[in-house]
């Protein structure tokens, strides 16, 4: 069963406008300031959340110049692992005042974190959910740690395997998580939208019985908004000031005007999507009037009989629906019709009103 998440006061499900989270990342470039800007411009878009991400260089890896160490292709290609994460990780001195910023603004601030340590930074600044990154959804052990706070956890799924997602959420469930759920992922650094295999998301929704979402590198909206119609409730994107600022992240993430427009972008699709309604729509009403419907051609006297001449099916929807036509056809009259006159029951008496 596919039950609602509750951050920070806010309910997360099929039921509710999508949860989109702008994803600080590396865009802070090293500077606080910016940092609080991109969360204050974060919520000017309408964003739901802003997340930011939990480690050190020492946390997250070794400083090793060793091969396996070396990054060799892709948007950091030659950087070893631990340079390119000291310069992109968000000094834990920051979290407390980025928190208290958030808290101001009335926007929900969480984070990935990646080692326990992490996580107890988090606890003590009462962050309000977790999110485990694609890369450590094969961390059992630290998702049972982030599980046993009881907080909602959101965990990403780019690489993994059916196994190894049932594998995180049973790890998850057993350490006592009862708000999980899941985001479809690619983690490629952009990810082409051919890559997403949206229809993926409804497949994800009945096998793990959460509710399910998307992290998106694409470098559009495209690919988020198209997956709100596949049941996404959460939708995550990268967020900068400046896509050209040559930091870390900054090629793949999102400018303000572009968040804003993914936010109203996601949540009309949503409002698009509805319930089953086969029922006249309010800005139909006026509309109904231009339908087809049944004419006297020429005026005719009482106990005439019709022929195919003299009603025709035209616009206006005045009249007595077409399909009456082949009814009235060899019928006489019960009272007298004047040209260019709407066709009702009372000009017929072998035709009711029922």
């Amino acid at each position: 069963m596919n039950l609602p998440l509750t951050i920070d006061g806010k309910s997360i499900g099929q039921d509710y406008p999508p949860y989109v989270v702008a994803e600080i990342s590396a865009n802070h470039d090293g500077s606080i300031e910016k940092a609080k800007r991109l969360i204050e411009l974060a919520k000017l878009s309408g964003a739901s959340a802003v997340k930011m991400q939990t480690y050190t260089a020492d946390t997250i890896t070794l400083n090793s110049q060793k091969p396996d160490f070396l990054i060799t292709e892709g948007l950091w290609k030659g950087r070893t692992l631990h340079e390119l994460y000291q310069e992109a990780q968000t000094p834990w001195a920051w979290h407390k005042p980025l928190f208290e910023h958030a808290r101001q603004l009335g926007i929900t601030l969480f984070s990935s974190p990646f080692d326990t340590t992490a996580i107890d930074l988090l606890e003590d600044l009462n962050a309000p959910a977790y999110k485990i990154a694609s890369f450590e959804l094969i961390d059992l052990p630290l998702i049972q740690y982030a599980a046993s706070t009881g907080k909602p956890l959101i965990m990403s799924t780019g690489m993994a395997d059916a196994e190894e997602i049932q594998e995180a959420v049973d790890a998850a469930r057993q350490a006592g998580c009862r708000q999980l759920a899941l985001l479809h992922c690619v983690s490629g650094y952009p990810a082409p939208a051919q890559d997403y295999n949206l229809r993926t998301l409804s497949d994800m929704q009945q096998r793990f019985g959460v509710p399910i979402g998307l992290s998106d590198h694409t470098l559009d909206n495209t690919t988020a908004i198209a997956s709100v119609a596949l049941g996404a409730c959460i939708v995550e994107k990268h967020f900068t000031l400046d896509r050209h600022a040559g930091g870390p992240d900054d090629s793949f993430s999102l400018e303000p005007e572009e968040l804003s427009a993914l936010c109203r972008g996601a949540k009309t699709a949503w409002e698009a999507l509805g319930r089953i309604d086969y029922g006249r729509k309010s800005s139909e009403q006026g509309n109904a009037q231009f339908r087809r419907s049944l004419y006297f051609t020429r005026a005719m006297a009482a106990g005439e009989q019709v022929g195919p001449e003299d009603i025709r099916s035209v616009r206006p929807g005045f009249g007595l629906p077409p399909k009456w036509l082949p009814k009235l056809l060899g019928q006489r009259l019960a009272r007298t019709a004047d040209a260019h006159e709407p066709v009702s029951h009372s000009h017929f008496s072998c035709v009711s009103g029922a």
